[in-house]
């Protein structure tokens, strides 16, 4: 057989074996050095800037990515991160949210006393680079998807993973609702757990 016939059959592996990776790419794991992030968030309705490394430099850090505000599942996770805050804060740690919601949706969610109640900050990541960062792919916006309050929801979703990552920014736990198949706030109580042996 000549290399005329070889190279388009290797091309295509190639391809396929690439394309294939892309489309199969994981979360960071347990072990992995977390990437540090600036983010527009807000807490209690007042928008700043967070960073995970000024964050880690006061102790463990919770960050979660959630797929949407005022959906139900993320309205439950929010609402007991904001419940169970003192004993994170008791543990040193510190919560941090992040979804594709723009700064707007994030100013009302994190001062509904139904969700964050003020408690904790959530940020913005509209175009999930920084869920990428984490290994963590954007979905496209579904047409039609409306939240609990009726309103359209217009950004993509980043899957329901949590990372907790200690004061030398190491990860040291992951949990995924798709791998895991864990609830919403089970994702709270196995953060809580963790941090409070760290």
């Amino acid at each position: 057989m000549s290399n005329k016939i070889y190279l388009p059959i290797l091309l295509g592996l190639l391809l396929f074996v690439s394309s294939n990776s892309f489309a199969q790419s994981e979360a960071l794991s347990k072990g992995a050095i977390a990437p540090m992030f600036t983010a527009k968030a807000s807490q209690a309705g007042n928008e700043f800037t967070f960073a995970l490394k000024k964050a880690l430099a006061k102790g463990p850090v919770v960050l979660y990515f959630y797929p949407s505000a005022y959906t139900g599942g993320c309205d439950l996770e929010a609402h007991t991160f904001a419940q169970l805050k003192d004993k994170f804060t008791a543990a040193g740690a510190t919560i941090i949210g992040v979804s594709a919601d723009d700064i707007q949706r994030l100013n009302s969610f994190s001062s509904s006393p139904d969700y964050c109640a003020g408690k904790f900050a959530v940020a913005s990541d509209p175009d999930g680079k920084i869920a990428a960062t984490y290994g963590l792919t954007l979905t496209p916006p579904q047409p039609g998807v409306k939240d609990v309050r009726g309103v359209q929801v217009t950004h993509g979703f980043i899957p329901r993973t949590t990372f907790v990552i200690d004061k030398n920014d190491k990860i040291v736990a992951v949990f995924s609702s798709k791998t895991d198949h864990i609830s919403p706030d089970e994702h709270v109580k196995k953060s809580l757990a963790i941090v409070s042996e760290l």
